[in-house]
């Protein structure tokens, strides 16, 4: 038995975050998943948005959804002061990883809730049922269709 719960503890402990520090100030939005407080670079974490040239296609038209998804979240941040929750780690362009709120929201959580993002699973299975709750309701991306951002970026 306690063999078990020493598993189950050492399990809970690699399914962490590792938190480290926090970012807040005045935000720029890059694209639909990256901003910058001052002059660091944010990449939300757990999440996927259409690059910035990305079409997609929603009732037979084609639409730029990586514009539509930056526009959606320079609207829902509207100047506000934005915190990010950062890890240790930054990613291969030297962008912080972080879980960015506006007030108490979560940003994050938000763009995939809406249908802005995808919940990124190579990364986070944080943002899974926010996605469901998107594409069940036919919200954003899914209300249409599109190509996963990471597969456009590889034929892109």
């Amino acid at each position: 038995m306690k063999k078990l719960i020493l598993f189950i503890i050492i399990l809970l402990n690699l399914n962490t975050k590792v938190i480290t520090g926090e970012i807040y100030g005045s935000s720029v939005v890059t694209d639909g998943d990256t901003i910058k407080i001052l002059h660091n670079k944010i990449r939300l974490h757990g999440i996927d948005a259409p690059e910035r040239n990305q079409k997609c296609i929603k009732n037979k038209k084609i639409y730029n959804c990586g514009v539509v998804a930056t526009e959606a979240l320079i609207k829902k941040i509207n100047k506000n002061a934005v915190k990010c929750l950062t890890q240790k780690n930054k990613d291969r362009y030297n962008r912080f990883i972080g879980i960015c709120f506006v007030k108490q929201e979560n940003l994050n959580k938000w763009m995939v809730r809406n249908g802005y993002a995808i919940a990124y699973r190579r990364y986070s299975k944080d943002y899974i049922l926010d996605e469901q709750f998107a594409k069940i309701n036919k919200l954003g991306l899914w209300s249409g269709t599109f190509l996963k951002p990471e597969k456009w970026r590889k034929l892109n």
